[in-house]
């Protein structure tokens, strides 16, 4: 039996409490690529028990043997670096030069940033005549996706570990394997027995067990809105603290002064990439009514240009896309174009079924839709596919009008000729993050969503404090009264 039949629990691979397995599937192949074990609440039990028992000496720890405890996961990572990005290629379809260049090296990331926020973090002030100190949060719960897995798990672990908690991490099932190597990563860098533990199951399992828990301090999840809602729920008896980075349906504001080539077709790439499997994808793209179909016919010959491939093809590029991650997921993005041609939105290019050529795997053709109305089930729902949706605008208020106009608010996009005018936009779009003129991600700044697009921030020190609880110690400095 391997380690992917295995859970890590109290610094070792134990064998799971029951029986029950399941297949992980490859979704170029639609082939089983190895089996997982499920776990049930037993697991959870001994996996919380183990890091309620580590805490109490790992939460004493100083800043200097973790900083140490990071370094060394550092090194581990960096020289298992193929390995984690080759599981993420076979496990969720991530083309190889994807997987090698963004997948892999993300979670890498949050730990070197998460390094050097501990290095100078402040954890101790003086507020008046009291102490207030910065201590670990406690016995973290964490469940995790599979679109950007590491990357999510990382940004998860690499802050907590750095604030002195411990925790137990409940992967996505379906792209479980890299994971498994995230923890074989973390025992061969000496992370304490109990600190760090991972049971693999189902949501409604093992998630649910996580989440309910008495012993659990906190839960970090991301994922659909849906779950989300499920985990703070069952997190709510005990009161737990609840961060959570859900779904998003982002607005992407072309303004009249950009540059409509330029822009347009970098945005339809940036929303194809990783399949458009992406809480931030910019899915909803705005431009003026007068340009609509200028701008529709850009996109079109954009998204013609994404090449769809095997996830280990010889000639894949960065740009090109694989299958999206399952069956289930292949099925709904399949449901909602059709919706999309049936409530009357302009099919551009792609549409349903596989791309030509290709009849087995769970291909998407990369889609455009123009004059598609904010009310249409395609401008509303959370896609997570390849599928873009124009819109039009008639004024720069209007535009902020439209996208503001969702439950969700993850994240926004704007291009300009006028870098002024596009920050003065940006103050006013209700999301957690806004990119100006294609400015890529920024590991040190706070990551997560307004609105249904969930609460809470990770990465960077924002995502630090997330772990801490803060302690008031009156009178500790009484002769400053």
């Amino acid at each position: 039996m391997s380690n992917r039949q295995k859970f890590y629990i109290n610094g070792e691979w134990v064998e799971p409490s029951t029986s029950a397995t399941l297949a992980v599937i490859n979704p170029a192949t639609e082939e089983p690529i190895d089996t997982i074990a499920l776990g049930g609440p037993a697991d959870v039990d001994k996996a919380v028990a183990a890091a309620k028992a580590a805490f109490e000496t790992f939460s004493q720890t100083t800043r200097e043997e973790r900083v140490a405890l990071l370094e060394r996961i550092i090194a581990a990572y960096s020289g298992r670096m193929g390995e984690v990005a080759q599981a993420i290629s076979q496990e969720m379809g991530a083309p190889l030069p994807l997987a090698n260049a963004a997948q892999a090296p993300a979670g890498l990331g949050h730990f070197m940033t998460t390094l050097e926020v501990l290095k100078t973090f402040e954890f101790e002030e003086d507020i008046g005549t009291s102490h207030v100190v910065r201590e670990p949060a406690g016995v973290c719960g964490f469940i995790t996706p599979w679109n950007w897995p590491i990357n999510q798990i990382a940004c998860k672990v690499a802050p907590a570990l750095a604030a002195g908690c411990t925790m137990v991490l409940k992967p996505s099932e379906v792209a479980p394997f890299n994971a498994i190597l995230f923890a074989e990563i973390l025992d061969e860098a000496g992370v304490p027995p109990g600190v760090f533990n991972l049971v693999n199951g189902d949501g409604p399992t093992v998630g649910t067990a996580l989440s309910s828990h008495p012993d659990v301090d906190m839960m970090s999840f991301t994922g659909s809105t849906r779950a989300g809602v499920e985990v703070a729920r069952n997190a709510a008896p005990t009161v737990k603290r609840v961060a959570q980075e859900l779904g998003g349906k982002s607005a992407n504001i072309i303004l009249d002064d950009a540059d409509f080539q330029a822009a347009i077709s970098r945005d339809v790439f940036g929303m194809c990439m990783n399949s458009g499997q992406s809480c931030n994808a910019p899915t909803r793209m705005l431009v003026p009514n007068a340009r609509m179909d200028e701008a529709a016919a850009i996109a079109k010959a954009a998204a013609e240009n994404v090449k769809v491939i095997a996830p280990d093809a010889e000639d894949a590029a960065i740009g090109n896309i694989g299958p999206v991650v399952s069956e289930v997921q292949f099925n709904k993005i399949q449901a909602l174009i059709e919706k999309g041609i049936e409530e009357g939105a302009t099919l551009e290019t792609g549409g349903p079924g596989r791309p030509d050529g290709m009849n087995q795997g769970y291909y998407v053709r990369p889609t455009v839709f123009s004059h598609v109305t904010n009310d249409m089930t395609i401008a509303r729902e959370e896609i997570f596919g390849p599928v873009l949706s124009l819109i039009g605008y008639e004024d720069d208020a209007d535009a902020v009008r439209i996208a503001n106009d969702t439950v969700y608010g993850l994240s926004g996009y704007i291009s300009s000729g006028d870098p002024e005018r596009a920050k003065a936009i940006a103050k006013r779009i209700r999301s957690g993050n806004v990119h100006l003129n294609g400015a890529p991600m920024d590991n040190k700044a706070p990551f997560g969503g307004y609105k249904q697009s969930g609460n809470g921030r990770e990465w960077g020190s924002h995502g630090f404090e997330e772990f801490l609880e803060v302690k008031a110690i009156m009178g500790y400095n009484a002769a400053a009264g």
